[in-house]
């Protein structure tokens, strides 16, 4: 055990000395520089980084008491430190600051994602209440609109401003609550947000805007070097994004989204964002809708505060797939999901809308699929229930 800890103090030093030598000037000007390699530059940096901070983080999160306990609607077993999600910003943020010009928009991102992140820390520590985190993603939201991310489809007149600003909210206060709800099994967010990442990039590359493909590059980086801590085969998380760092990547992959544009001439292509993030999108919007009919959300406050064991994974994993399984099933979507994305990018009209009809017809089978799963699982827990209960009043089953 010791000779395993003295390796992997090794490993994570050796990495962190090669993220540093990435910084050194010399080295980072020719990639500057050499465009073509700029990309694997941003992510190895933003993985060496990342790779290096999170055990620091997990050190500092143990010593802090920050620690997720096990509980009837979670599927981890053991205590697990929190904060994951401060090493992926920081090696985030080291990069973006150390390579880029900020624009306005990417400053009103980065400052939002830094309120989500403060914000974060102190929920995972003490425990927020929801209408406290919804307050502080709508002031970062705001922030982000204000400076120039939003959506621009609409004509330049009041009803249409203001419109386009309503589902600029929704857009960017919906996808950091659909991620942080995905965050429930062991590098289920943190590896599709490193995939929706990847596939931003691609599609920057195919609208040539280098610079949304560079963002995209440190990010899906900064995810990778976080993931071997969080995906371990056949052990538990060493430690968990928590919501500093669910929330942080469900906002800045929404403000990539919304920073980019993605149609370039194919009016197809605007729903290019929405199907790299169908996933999260989905999860949510089944979720909700579930609820509502099941009579278990009667109110938007009540939405803020409920929890429970009904999102796609837990459907997933409930047909007998197991934790680690449905994780790499749910990826595996992600990336069939973001080739589409990008094909529909350099797609005529009708090869698009081909492609979006086939991406819709695989939601209605995944929604039949959790339906029916849900379904099932309701029916054997109303068994052992009444089999619980027969025993509890000293009946056996066979006299009733």
């Amino acid at each position: 055990m010791r000779n395993f800890i003295k390796k992997r103090k090794i490993i994570i030093s050796l990495i962190g000395l090669i993220g540093f030598a990435l910084l050194v000037p010399p080295v980072r000007n020719y990639f500057v520089v050499n465009w073509t390699f700029r990309p694997v530059y941003l992510l190895a940096l933003s993985f060496a980084l990342a790779f290096f901070f999170t055990p620091i983080i997990r050190v500092i999160a143990i010593k802090m008491g920050v620690v997720d306990k096990p509980d009837a609607r979670k599927v981890h077993l053991a205590p697990t430190p929190l904060w994951g999600g401060l090493g992926i910003f920081t090696a985030f943020s080291l990069v973006i600051i150390y390579n880029f010009d900020f624009s306005l928009p990417l400053k009103g991102v980065a400052i939002g994602g830094a309120i989500l992140v403060a914000i974060g820390l102190l929920d995972d520590k003490f425990g927020l209440s929801a209408k406290i985190r919804i307050l502080f993603q709508l002031l970062a939201a705001g922030i982000a609109i204000y400076t120039g991310a939003r959506m621009t489809f609409l004509p330049d007149t009041l009803w249409g401003n203001a419109l386009e600003i309503t589902l600029s909210l929704i857009w960017f206060v919906g996808l950091t609550n659909a991620m942080n709800f995905l965050d429930g099994m062991d590098g289920l967010c943190s590896g599709l947000a490193a995939i929706n990442a990847f596939f931003f990039g691609l599609a920057a590359v195919g609208t040539h805007q280098n610079f949304f493909m560079f963002i995209s590059a440190a990010l899906c980086g900064a995810c990778l070097g976080f993931l071997p801590y969080n995906f371990r085969k056949g052990k538990s998380a060493l430690i968990f994004l928590g919501d500093t760092g669910s929330t942080f990547l469900g906002f800045t992959l929404a403000g990539i989204a919304l920073m980019g544009d993605w149609a370039k001439d194919n009016y197809v292509a605007v729903i290019v964002p929405i199907i790299i993030m169908a996933i999260p999108i989905f999860d949510m919007t089944l979720t909700t809708i579930m609820r509502i009919k099941e009579g278990k959300v009667k109110s938007f406050s009540e939405w803020l505060h409920f929890t429970g064991r009904d999102h796609f994974h837990h459907r997933v994993a409930d047909m007998g797939l197991g934790k680690r399984r449905t994780v790499q099933v749910i990826h595996l979507i992600a990336v069939c999901l973001g080739i589409n994305g990008f094909i529909i990018r350099i797609a005529g009209p009708v090869e698009g809308g081909l492609l979006l009809t086939e991406t819709a017809i695989l939601f209605i089978l995944l929604s039949f699929i959790m339906i029916i799963v849900k379904n099932q699982y309701d029916y054997w827990a109303k068994i052992v229930s009444d089999l619980n209960l027969m025993a509890e009043k000293g009946k056996s089953p066979e006299k009733n």
